[in-house]
C-alpha cells in the first residue's frame, strides 16, 4: 500500500439493509466490513473479520474497486454507508470518504477508539464505542482522547455501550459521566455469537430479551434518562446470519 493508491483489506461488502443498532438503527445503509482488529473481544460476534486464521478471507482492495462495489449495491442512489469491522480505523479510509461526499453519499464508523485517524473529522456520524471489561480489554483513554480530538466535532459523535451485567453497567455509567456532552446508546450483550466457521446462525433470543428487559430496568430505577436503550434489530430479526 502506498499513500498514491490505498488498498482496503475487505471481509465484505453488502446491502442495502438497515443499520441494525446504535444512533442510526433502522436506516437502510451499505456496509464495508473489514479485516483486522488490534482487540480481541471475548464475546466478539465478527471474529471472522477479526481473527487472524481468517485473514486469507480479507480481500486487499483499491479504493476504486470498494467504491465501485458500494456504487452497484446502491444503484448509483446516495446512501449512508458504514465503515464496520474488525477496527474500521486501521484502514485508509480517508480517500474513499471524500469520493463519496462528491457524489452525496454519507458515512458512519464505529469504533473502540483505539487508533487515531485524522479523517475522522470528514465522517458523518463517529460512533466510539469502548469496551466495558466482559470484553476482557483495557481502555487506553489517552487514545480515546485524540479519537475526539481528531475529529474536532465535526461529524455528529455518539456514544455505544454493549453491556452483560452489573461490572458492564456501571462501566458505561463511568463513561457516560466522563463524556456528559455525547449521547449514549446502551445494547444489551449478545452472549451467543456466532462460530465463524459454522452455518449456524442461531441465538439465544430469550436470554437477549431478558438481558434487554433488566436493562431497561436499571435504567430508568436509576433516573438515568439521559441513556437511549436499543436492541441489536438485525440479530432480533435474522439472528446471527451474516451480511444483512
Amino acid at each position: 500500500m502506498t499513500d498514491m493508491h490505498p488498498v482496503i483489506r475487505v471481509s465484505e461488502i453488502f446491502g442495502p439493509t438497515i443499520q441494525g443498532e446504535g444512533v442510526l438503527i433502522g436506516l437502510p445503509t451499505v456496509f464495508i466490513r473489514t479485516g483486522g482488529c488490534d482487540y480481541r473481544c471475548s464475546w466478539c460476534d465478527s471474529l471472522h473479520a477479526v481473527d487472524n486464521q481468517y485473514r486469507h478471507e480479507w480481500l486487499p482492495m483499491p479504493i476504486d474497486a470498494v467504491w465501485q462495489t458500494v456504487h452497484a449495491l446502491s444503484g448509483g442512489r446516495p446512501v449512508m454507508v458504514s465503515l464496520s469491522g474488525g477496527n474500521p480505523a486501521i484502514q485508509p479510509f480517508g480517500p474513499l470518504i471524500e469520493r463519496g461526499h462528491r457524489e452525496g453519499y454519507r458515512f458512519a464508523l464505529e469504533t473502540q477508539g483505539s487508533v487515531v485517524r485524522e479523517w475522522f473529522a470528514d465522517l458523518d456520524v463517529l460512533t466510539l464505542s469502548p469496551k466495558p471489561p466482559s470484553s476482557e480489554m483495557t481502555t487506553r483513554w489517552a487514545a480515546f482522547e485524540a479519537c475526539l480530538e481528531a475529529a474536532q466535532e465535526k461529524p455528529q459523535i455518539v456514544l455505544k455501550l454493549v453491556v452483560f451485567d452489573e461490572s458492564d453497567y456501571a462501566y458505561a455509567k463511568e463513561v457516560a459521566a466522563r463524556y456528559p456532552h455525547l449521547p449514549i446508546y446502551l445494547q444489551p450483550g449478545n452472549h451467543t455469537p456466532p462460530h465463524p466457521g459454522s452455518e449456524d446462525t442461531s441465538v439465544d433470543l430469550d436470554g437477549i430479551m431478558m438481558r434487554m428487559e433488566w436493562l431497561v430496568e436499571r435504567v430508568t430505577s436509576d433516573r438515568w434518562f439521559e441513556a437511549r436503550v436499543l436492541p441489536q434489530l438485525h440479530v432480533l430479526l435474522w439472528g446471527n446470519k451474516r451480511a444483512v
